[in-house]
């Protein structure tokens, strides 16, 4: 099978690096360092062992890209107006679309926008980071859960499993909106909390205030779900969350590089959506409405 990578970043670089590694077929769609890695090639630094790819397949335009049997969308969501162009050429009825994307209700916006796409939501549990041109940083963790949205060409998605899983990928089928609410446990406390403190997610967890305020953040996305007939999201998997992030380097998640590096934040998906749909399931999220709030009047403060 074709794969293309839309979004060579931290995400894109070592998913794509992997399966071209592993011998997949693999185009990567670059901008800013399209010529360092044209030239230099892309370098992987993982704790699973470092690589190097001596000539990737880099385009700097999608139009030239050949359309491809799946594509993986690693792009932030601030970005996803640019979809249709981007796809227009690469991915065509039969082709499988996986958005490594954060947040609630991307699938369906981009649905709406492409009604034909075949659509799989990737939710990667991985601490990686492009650190300079053409090169990945992974630092731990990298296995994905794939939650089908509207993808119908269901022996296909069996092979992209099988694919990932050679590449030394784990990757499993899971339930759509339980993957995507069971994402959100960890996201919405973390990639925030980050951002309003000025600060990484090791630190959070050793100070007893906001390890509680985390737990209790946690426990409104449990009781909304739950509320909402959500199975899979339960104290339980809050306990395993905060457990697993422990032991994790010490990590700035995607929300705070872009704060750092004055980007536009995840904002919408990450919470403004979710706490929508809670609220609308007469379950609002108080504690993660205050912290939109302050990431909303942070974004501000920057422009």
């Amino acid at each position: 099978m074709v794969y293309s990578i839309i979004g060579t970043g931290g995400i894109g670089g070592y998913y794509g690096g992997r399966l071209a590694q592993n011998g997949k077929d693999v185009n990567f769609l670059l901008h800013s360092d399209y010529e360092y890695v044209k030239a230099n090639g892309l370098r992987v630094d993982s704790v699973n062992g470092d690589f190097h790819l001596d000539s990737p397949k880099v385009y700097d335009d999608a139009t030239k890209m050949p359309v491809s049997d799946v594509v993986l969308v690693c792009l932030k969501t601030t970005n996803n107006h640019m979809l249709p162009e981007l796809l227009k050429s690469v991915a065509d009825e039969h082709t499988v679309v996986i958005l490594i994307q954060n947040g609630i209700g991307v699938e369906e916006d981009v649905q709406h926008m492409m009604p034909k796409l075949q659509l799989v939501a990737g939710l990667a549990f991985i601490c990686t980071a492009k650190v300079a041109p053409g090169h990945i940083n992974h630092q731990c963790y990298g296995h994905i859960n794939l939650g089908n949205y509207s993808c119908k060409d269901e022996a296909r998605l069996e092979q992209i499993i099988s694919d990932f899983n050679e590449a030394g990928i784990k990757a499993h089928c899971v339930e759509y909106k339980t993957a995507r609410w069971r994402k959100a446990v960890w996201n919405m406390p973390f990639n925030g909390m980050t951002v309003a403190l000025e600060t990484q997610t090791d630190t959070l967890l050793k100070n007893k205030a906001t390890r509680e305020l985390i737990r209790e953040q946690m426990m409104e996305i449990v009781r909304a779900t739950k509320h909402m007939g959500i199975e899979g999201v339960d104290e339980a998997f809050v306990e395993d969350m905060i457990a697993t992030t422990d032991v994790m380097t010490p990590y700035s998640p995607s929300m705070k590089l872009d704060h750092d590096f004055h980007r536009p934040m995840e904002i919408k998906y990450i919470y403004s959506k979710p706490l929508q749909i809670a609220r609308e399931a007469g379950m609002p999220m108080p504690k993660l409405e205050m912290l939109e709030a302050e990431l909303k009047f942070i974004e501000e403060q920057q422009k």
